[in-house]
């Protein structure tokens, strides 16, 4: 009984309900067509006559914002290389501007050292193409030859991101001096050898460590390579060497008093240095002897394998 009470009661706020809601007409897109649109637009366009003009009273003139959010200074700022890319096109404008100013021969120009392509992306922090790069630069050395005298200040400011902080090209070598003996002093170094040679001239007499040539280097090899500087400008009758070695064997010893008296032959004659140079005499062979290794019997050789 109570169950079919309750399902009269349904039914009964199932009319109810029906009732309420309107019919629709026989064509729904008219219904759908002929809506209050006009009304809308009118309402509309009177809101925004009314924000008009309460915009140009002058109590909201100092209400207003010129830009909601913030314009950026550089219109290179969304992309991905924002700072090379503002200096690119300052390249190009500063060389179509003065692309045509007097020059110099590039061997007249001051040495600079430029950025690699490295050091500028790790300065910018920007991945730059090397293409790109390498464009630049090169419109960048073009603006470095233009005559001292008419270099503009917006050149210099414009190639100035492109030069590295430290010009090694203005380093200048320490003078070694002649003492009042007329001796020249050179160093050398070879392995764990070290050797010091002075230089005055003589009749090419040689001491190392208070002994004669032949004494000090028993092997003939040894012997050249300790003057092969003397030897390699035709100076072994004109300079007496008295030298002091210590560390390593004869061999390294040899190699490294080689050294020592090419640096004080060049003190001597300025002008044999880019010889001595060319021979070989003044490079510092930078090779180690290995160091043997756990479980080795040298540095690389292994003990054989046995299977058994």
């Amino acid at each position: 009984m109570s169950t079919l009470r309750y399902g009269f009661r349904c039914l009964r706020d199932l009319r109810a309900t029906a009732t309420r809601h309107p019919r629709c007409p026989a064509n729904p897109k008219a219904r759908r067509t002929f809506a209050t649109t006009t009304a809308r637009r009118q309402d509309g366009l009177e809101d925004q006559d009314l924000g008009r003009a309460l915009a140009n009273t002058p109590e909201m003139a100092e209400f207003r914002v010129p830009n909601a959010r913030p314009v950026p200074l550089s219109p290179s700022y969304f992309s991905r290389h924002a700072q090379f890319n503002d200096s690119f096109v300052l390249v190009q404008e500063l060389a179509r501007k003065y692309g045509r100013l007097p020059t110099v021969a590039p061997g007249q120009a001051e040495r600079v050292a430029w950025k690699t392509k490295e050091q500028y992306r790790l300065s910018v922090g920007e991945s730059v193409k090397a293409r790109d790069f390498a464009t630049c630069l090169g419109l960048v050395k073009r603006l470095h030859q233009i005559h001292p005298d008419l270099m503009p200040e917006e050149v210099t400011k414009g190639v100035r991101p492109f030069k590295r902080d430290i010009n090694m090209y203005l380093n200048t070598p320490k003078p070694i001096p002649i003492d009042r003996f007329g001796r020249s002093h050179g160093a050398g170094r070879r392995k764990s050898s070290v050797a010091r040679a002075w230089l005055v001239e003589g009749t090419g007499e040689v001491l190392v460590n208070g002994k004669p040539l032949n004494d000090a280097f028993g092997r003939i090899h040894d012997r050249e390579s300790a003057l092969w500087g003397l030897k390699v400008m035709n100076r072994m009758d004109k300079y007496n060497v008295w030298a002091l070695v210590e560390g390593g064997g004869t061999t390294g010893q040899a190699e490294a008093l080689a050294m020592a008296v090419a640096k004080a032959l060049a003190v001597q004659e300025p002008a044999l240095k880019t010889p001595l140079r060319k021979a070989g005499c003044l490079t510092r062979d930078f090779r180690m002897v290995e160091r043997k290794k756990a479980g080795h019997v040298k540095a690389r050789k292994m003990p054989t394998w046995v299977k058994r």
